[in-house]
């Protein structure tokens, strides 16, 4: 089955990709949207530009398309973007969000596509945990969410992190894999990588009055692992 993969750069996507390839499927290509508006409901805005680098540490070719971000307005346009790409098949790294699980789904059925969502209600701290055990070296590059402070910009994903990060669930309510937008995460390694990627500048975006920011990755560039 020949296969696309909705592709950020974060966890859930990586992961996916991952599954994809163990699984034996034909991974195609990794798809990526761009938003032009940051506050999208549908699609990860931050380190974009990181995506290809990704995508060349997997010897996977990458499609990227810019879309509007504006409320249902990117529905329509991934559809139509979904239904030229010749693919039996959409992944995407879901686990808890009915919102984007939905759309993406009926845009898959409207463009007789099968839709894989291999992580759709998995455990949320049974799937991190793997991540970690898997070797996926993973960075927080986001956070917008009571208890997480601009001292989480940058912060690598471990079990000490997941133990906090449950703590905060505890506390506050939070998704712990940031299903309801408290965060975003960049994968600098994983299992199927040839090389990994090495971050040579960053900056920090942080706003005080809404305590949220993010990590952008000015510069970075594929090692030997």
């Amino acid at each position: 089955m020949k296969v696309a993969v909705m592709f950020s750069g974060g966890k859930d996507s990586t992961r996916t990709a991952h599954w994809c390839i163990e699984k034996g499927y034909d991974v195609k290509c990794l798809l990526t949207f761009v938003p032009s508006n940051k506050e999208s409901y549908m699609f990860h805005s931050v380190n974009l530009n990181i995506t290809k680098l990704l995508a060349k540490s997997m010897s996977l070719p990458i499609k990227q398309f810019k879309v509007s971000g504006i409320k249902e307005i990117e529905v329509e346009e991934m559809k139509k973007i979904i239904e030229k790409i010749d693919v039996d098949a959409i992944a995407c790294g879901g686990i808890k969000s009915d919102y984007q699980k939905q759309r993406i789904k009926n845009a898959c059925d409207l463009c007789n596509k099968q839709f894989i969502a291999p992580f759709w209600h998995y455990d949320e701290e049974k799937f991190l945990r793997e991540l970690v055990d898997l070797k996926f070296d993973v960075i927080i590059v986001s956070v917008s969410s009571f208890g997480l402070t601009k001292q989480w910009l940058g912060r690598k994903l471990n079990h000490e992190t997941i133990d906090e990060l449950i703590k905060l669930n505890k506390k506050y309510g939070l998704s712990i894999v940031f299903e309801g937008g408290e965060g975003e995460t960049l994968v600098l390694d994983a299992p199927m990588f040839k090389k990994r990627i090495k971050i040579l500048e960053t900056r920090q975006h942080w706003d005080e009055k809404t305590s949220s920011g993010h990590l952008e990755i000015i510069k970075a560039k594929l090692e030997n692992k």
